[in-house]
């Protein structure tokens, strides 16, 4: 599922806060932009370590003992 659209809600908020002149919401709301995306790269992170962890788990293993 795509978790950015939080993002397109949070500008949409931001740009009712500045229309409205409420300067610090609309501070608070880049803040918490920032936040969003911070968090929705770790968790695409973790989601393509574990793709790629998985690519490892079955596999070939070459040298070792018994290998000729």
């Amino acid at each position: 599922m795509r978790s950015d659209w939080i993002l397109d809600v949070l500008t949409d908020l931001k740009t009712f806060a500045r229309a409205n002149e409420l300067m610090a919401l609309a501070e608070q709301l880049d803040d918490t932009a920032i936040v969003a995306m911070a968090e929705i790269a770790a968790k695409n992170e973790r989601l393509h370590g574990r793709r790629h962890e998985n690519d490892y788990a079955v596999g070939k293993h070459i040298g070792g003992t018994g290998a000729s």
